[in-house]
């Protein structure tokens, strides 16, 4: 989850400054860079246990900070995270590491960051007795099992998750995720986008599934991070209706932003807790606590990074609807949305293929899909279907965006493992349920030496 925002002072006067905001995020396709962020869990070697804050997330933070010369990320003087020359390391709330990349040019950038955060990883954290695996639920921990970081986000957090529905802490604590961040041209090539984005989300949900164990064994679920989202805190996530209705643009997210109900105020380096409290109300200076003043560029773009939906908008676009898995498959989920983002030709197909997908049909998929995975009835075929035809499509725009490696090879190569699920082979959360009823005999912790980094 996202540190505090930009410390844009400007004062928010007129709605029409928020669209222009989102706006100021279009570029020429030329400037079109790709981000990728993605979180693992800890685990202590000796026991396979979420390492706690003091002795454990806290030095890996320090050790990684003076072996690279990095800048710390302090919350009332405690380190929450690191930045470097185009990077940045951050903690979610149970934990998790997450890695937010650099912006590139190329996939092939991508693959050479991840592995550069992997020997990282494997340069430091054994000193310490941990490792770290990219899963989307953790296979066996309960909630009381993990320390929360000391950030005043996760606090407010903490406090209001409850008021708004039953999962709020798994996800908070027991998910990880992968996610590509995308440019947009214009107004209008950020509707198709976000379109697409939310229509194939389900697609890429099933796709990625890595979360089938909770609590020491599996629990029916290919997904469980896809599962807590269902009932986490609906007014800030899911698939806004707006997003398909005409007229949507920059303004309409906006509109959908200031329904979103507030978490915090940033002053002076406190997480001020203003949760379910009204942006519409602070803009007319009626927020309690904050009467009579006047919020900032900057406290709006906080409150953009509050909402959670399956693809968020900022100044650029978050497809958010993936497991975090294995580095082949941390490669495959910004590729995937490349290849359909980046090539106009590409991009039309892929508003062609999902033409008949509507919203309500979007919604049974969003609720199915974390337990019936690729196998869910769509139309005269299946999920699976729906995947062979946008993977082909992603490795045409792939193939269109000619970006060679060194071996001569294009962005392609990074598909492979989601050509082979669209052709049959297991999904990640497939091939360990395999595992556990097999050469694992039933002890799901052998999943972090298999999963590990």
């Amino acid at each position: 989850m996202s540190n505090p925002g930009e410390a844009d002072a400007t004062a928010i006067t007129q709605t029409s400054q928020l669209a222009a905001w989102f706006a100021a995020g279009c570029k020429p396709a030329s400037e079109f860079r790709i981000g990728t962020e993605h979180e693992s869990f800890g685990f202590t070697l000796n026991g396979q246990h979420p390492p706690r804050y003091e002795g454990g997330i806290r030095e890996l933070l320090d050790m990684i900070g003076a072996d690279e010369g990095l800048t710390p990320i302090l919350d009332r003087g405690n380190p929450i995270g690191l930045t470097g020359r185009n990077f940045s390391i951050s903690l979610e709330p149970g934990g998790q590491f997450e890695l937010s990349g650099g912006i590139v040019a190329s996939l092939h950038e991508t693959k050479a960051e991840i592995d550069a955060h992997i020997a990282r990883i494997h340069r430091v954290a054994p000193k310490l007795g941990l490792g770290f695996a990219p899963l989307g639920f953790h296979p066996t921990g309960t909630r009381a099992d993990f320390d929360w970081m000391p950030k005043g986000r996760y606090a407010i957090m903490r406090a209001y998750m409850p008021r708004v529905g039953t999962r709020g802490f798994d996800m908070m604590l027991r998910t990880c995720t992968v996610q590509a961040n995308l440019d947009f041209a214009s107004e209008a090539d950020m509707v198709r986008k976000m379109r697409v984005g939310y229509a194939l989300q389900p697609l890429a949900t099933a796709l990625f599934a890595n979360g089938p164990f909770r609590e020491g064994k599996p629990d029916g679920m290919l997904s469980n991070r896809a599962y807590t989202w269902l009932d986490t805190d609906n007014a800030r996530s899911g698939i806004p209706r707006a997003v398909f209705e005409d007229g949507f643009g920059f303004e309409r997210y906006a509109d959908y932003l200031l329904d979103v109900p507030m978490y915090f105020v940033y002053r002076d380096g406190r997480y001020i807790d203003v949760s379910g409290r009204s942006f519409r109300d602070f803009m007319a200076g009626r927020l309690a606590g904050f009467e009579g003043q006047t919020p900032t560029i900057g406290d709006f773009a906080d409150h953009a990074t509050t909402a959670f939906p399956d693809v968020r908008l900022k100044r650029f676009i978050e497809t958010r609807g993936a497991d975090s898995g294995n580095p082949a498959m941390l490669l495959a989920q910004p590729a995937f949305w490349t290849g359909l983002f980046y090539d106009d030709a590409a991009l039309e197909a892929a508003c062609e293929l999902i033409r008949d997908i509507d919203y309500d049909t979007l919604i049974t998929l969003r609720n199915e899909v974390p337990r019936a995975g690729l196998d869910i009835k769509l139309g005269k075929g299946t999920l699976r279907d729906l995947g062979r035809d946008a993977v082909a499509i992603a490795a045409e725009g792939l193939r269109a965006r000619a970006q060679f490696n060194a071996a001569g090879e294009d962005e392609r190569i990074y598909l492979a493992p989601l050509q082979a699920i669209t052709e049959g082979e297991p999904t990640q959360a497939e091939y360990w349920l395999g595992r556990y009823l097999g050469a694992w005999h039933g002890d799901v912790t052998r999943i972090f030496a298999e999963a590990a980094l």
